[in-house]
Formats: C-alpha cells, sequence, structure tokens
C-alpha cells in the first residue's frame, strides 16, 4: 500500500515540474529567482588598442655638483706649508688633499688641474699677517682673473674670495697668487696656539 501511495506521488510531481519547467513563462521565472547553475565563464576578449601617450612631464634639475675637491695648508707648529713670504705675482700652497672624488687634481702644491671645459665654483681663505690682497690666477697667468681679486687693510681678518670660473678649454690650470705690489706672510698659529688651515675648494658646477 505505502509503495503504491510513494509512485503516485512521485507520478504526480513528475507531471506537475514538467507542467512547470517545460518552456513556460512561470518555470522560467522560478528558476530565474531561484537562481540557477552558474555557467561555463567565457574566453576572454581580445585586449584593446594601446591609448595615445601622455604629455610629456616637466624635465627635472640637472645635477648641482660634478665634481669636488679640497686643497688644504697648514701654518704653526710642526707645519710650514708657506715658509717665508708670498711674494708679489707669486702663488699660495695648499699642498694637502681633503674631501674630494678624484676628478679635480693638483699638479704641484700650488696648482690645480680643472679637466673639463665647465664653470667652477671656487672658494679660498688664508690667514695673512699684512694688509693684502689674493685672486685667481687661469693658465699661470701672472694678473689675477679681475672679479677674483679679495683684501684687507686691517691686521684683523683672513681674505676670503668667491668666484665662479668658466673654463674655455680643458686641463686648465688655476691658482690663488698674491697680484699685490708686496709679499704677504701666511700666519702661523693666527688667534691661538693651534696650527691654522688655509683652503682652496673647488666645485665643478
Amino acid at each position: 500500500m505505502i509503495l503504491r501511495v510513494l509512485i503516485m506521488v512521485m507520478a504526480l510531481g513528475g507531471s506537475f515540474t514538467s507542467t512547470i519547467f517545460a518552456g513556460s513563462e512561470r518555470g522560467s521565472r522560478i528558476v530565474s529567482e531561484s537562481g540557477g547553475i552558474a555557467g561555463v565563464q567565457g574566453i576572454a576578449g581580445v585586449a584593446g588598442v594601446v591609448g595615445s601617450q601622455g604629455i610629456p612631464g616637466i624635465q627635472g634639475l640637472p645635477g648641482s655638483i660634478v665634481a669636488f675637491s679640497d686643497f688644504y695648508a697648514l701654518q704653526g707648529g710642526a707645519f710650514d706649508d708657506n715658509p717665508g713670504m708670498v711674494m708679489s705675482g707669486a702663488p699660495v700652497n695648499f699642498p694637502r688633499l681633503g674631501s674630494n672624488n678624484g676628478v679635480i687634481t693638483a699638479v704641484n702644491s700650488s696648482t690645480f688641474l680643472l679637466p673639463a671645459v665647465a664653470t667652477y665654483l671656487v672658494l679660498f681663505q688664508v690667514s695673512v699677517t699684512q694688509a693684502g690682497q689674493l685672486g685667481l690666477s687661469l693658465n699661470g697667468s701672472v694678473l689675477p682673473i679681475a672679479n677674483s681679486v679679495v683684501g684687507r687693510d686691517a691686521l684683523v681678518n683672513q681674505i676670503v674670495g668667491i668666484s665662479l670660473v668658466t673654463t674655455t678649454s680643458p686641463a686648465s690650470t688655476l691658482r690663488v697668487i698674491n697680484p699685490g705690489a708686496i709679499g704677504i706672510t701666511v700666519t702661523p698659529n693666527a688667534g691661538g696656539v693651534q696650527p691654522v688651515s688655509a683652503h682652496i675648494v673647488i666645485l665643478q658646477l
């Protein structure tokens, strides 16, 4: 008896679902609302055409320092890098090598090689005993670069110079010279008991 009832229920259920799903609007709605099984993913489409190139950005600033060197002298105590006086037309010695990147080098204790045609920032400072002047000399000239001459007329300070020097030929040379008519002395132990330094710093821009 029970088996016969089950057969009838199954038959009725099959007939019912056939009526619902056999292409009817109601069947489609029921399938849509209940969410059917996801279909197989389709093949990816062809990549689109590459877009046009954007507007170039603003150019960055160039690097400011290409090369650098610090040459210096010591005066006082056991150090006498500038013995006697620096006479008229003669150069100041800076025989010791400080911080550098190996591009700007020394030819000798008072002459320095500027390897490239470029603009160089040159700074120097020297403690001297007398009133006097110092300036930059390019390529062995006994005359200083006009806008590089600095001096003092009192006995209380250093001679300090700063200049931009533009070379016109490779392997130019640079010196700090005394352009005055009388000699000057690089002061030992200026202002105290310690040896004092004199420097020339050269930066290629």
